[in-house]
């Protein structure tokens, strides 16, 4: 995933669903800002696609901004 830096929006709708698709790509289906309200939604969308994949996550803020980025290292052996 590549990093975006979170927007406003993003941080008022932290309840996201996600569709899985296949090779490991995700869809945003929905956002909100309850849980409780998130949770209703899955339970609509399971009971009328019940052989599609969704998952419910909470996106926090910070790790939208975050970047990680892999250190390359280089191990030395000694003989």
């Amino acid at each position: 995933m590549i990093p975006k830096e979170s927007t406003y929006r993003d941080r008022l709708v932290p309840w996201c669903i996600i569709r899985h698709l296949p090779n490991c790509q995700r869809l945003t289906v929905a956002r909100f800002s309850r849980r409780r309200d998130a949770e209703s939604y899955l339970n609509a969308l399971r009971r009328l696609m019940p052989a599609v994949s969704h998952t419910l996550v909470f996106v926090n803020a910070l790790s939208l901004t975050e970047t990680s980025v892999p250190i390359p290292m280089q191990l030395s052996i000694e003989r």
